[in-house]
C-alpha cells in the first residue's frame, strides 16, 4: 500500500513530465491541488533557468503559489486562448478519460481554464484511476448561495444525495463567492446526461464533470510514468 511519501513521489514525477509540454512562449493554464502545485514548482525552476511564459490560474491559491514560483500571470483580457493547461484530477475515468474534479473547490475556474484551452494535460497518480466515475467521489457540484437549501432539495430529488461543504462550521465559499454541493452517486453510468440534468437545476452554476476536455494523462506510478492520449 502507498503511503504519502510514495503518492507525493508519483505526483511530482507525473508533473515533472507533464511540464516537459511547455514551449517557450506559451500561455499555461495553471491547475489547482496538490499535483498541480509540484507542476508549478517545476515550471518555476524552468522560468529561473529563461523559459518565457505567461500563466493563467484557476485559483487564488493557484496565483499566490505561481507568483512565488516567479512565473509571470495574464487574463483572458489579454488572452482569449491557452495554449496548455496542466491541471489534477479527482477521478479520471479509463477508457474515456472524463474526469471528476472540484474537491479543493476551483471547478467553476479550473473549467473555464480548460475550456479556453488546445491542450489539457491531466497529471495524477495511480489510485485516481476508476472504470467509472462517482463511487467512492463525490460529485462537486457548485451553487449560488442565494436559495442554497431550495437548490440542494432539487438536486436531492433527481438522486445526486448532496450535502452542503463545510469550512469551520460555515459553508465553503469559493473563489466565485459560491457554495459546493458535494454529491454521493454510486456510479455514473452517463456523465453526459448527468451533466444535463444537473445544468437544469436553477440555482445550479456548474459541476465537478469535465467531459472530453482532457488531451492526455500522465500518471505516476511506483514503476515510473504512464501516457495516455486521447
Amino acid at each position: 500500500m502507498s503511503g504519502p511519501a510514495d503518492l507525493d513521489g508519483m505526483k511530482r514525477a507525473a508533473a515533472r513530465r507533464a511540464i516537459a509540454e511547455v514551449k517557450d512562449g506559451m500561455v499555461v493554464g495553471l491547475g489547482s491541488g496538490s499535483t498541480a502545485a509540484f507542476a508549478i514548482e517545476g515550471l518555476g525552476e524552468r522560468v529561473a533557468k529563461g523559459l518565457r511564459i505567461q500563466g493563467i490560474s484557476t485559483s487564488e491559491t493557484t496565483a499566490a503559489l505561481a507568483r512565488r514560483h516567479g512565473i509571470s500571470l495574464t487574463s483572458f483580457a489579454e488572452h482569449a486562448r491557452i495554449d496548455l493547461t496542466i491541471d489534477g484530477a479527482d477521478q479520471v475515468e479509463r477508457g474515456t478519460l472524463n474526469l471528476i474534479k472540484g474537491l479543493g473547490g476551483a471547478l467553476l475556474r479550473e473549467k473555464i481554464v480548460a475550456a479556453a484551452s488546445t491542450r489539457m494535460v491531466v497529471i495524477v497518480d495511480e489510485s485516481k484511476l476508476v472504470d467509472r466515475l462517482g463511487g467512492r467521489t463525490p460529485l462537486p457540484v457548485e451553487i449560488v448561495p442565494f436559495g442554497c437549501q431550495s437548490t440542494i432539495d432539487r438536486l436531492s430529488a433527481i438522486g445526486g444525495a448532496p450535502h452542503l461543504r463545510m469550512a469551520d462550521a460555515r459553508p465553503f465559499t469559493t473563489d466565485g463567492g459560491n457554495y459546493i454541493a458535494d454529491c454521493a452517486i454510486p456510479e455514473i453510468s452517463d456523465p453526459a446526461a448527468l451533466e444535463a440534468r444537473l445544468a437544469a437545476v436553477v440555482g445550479v452554476v456548474e459541476t465537478g464533470l469535465f467531459i472530453g476536455m482532457a488531451s492526455t494523462i500522465v500518471i505516476g506510478r511506483p514503476t515510473g510514468v504512464e501516457i495516455i492520449e486521447r
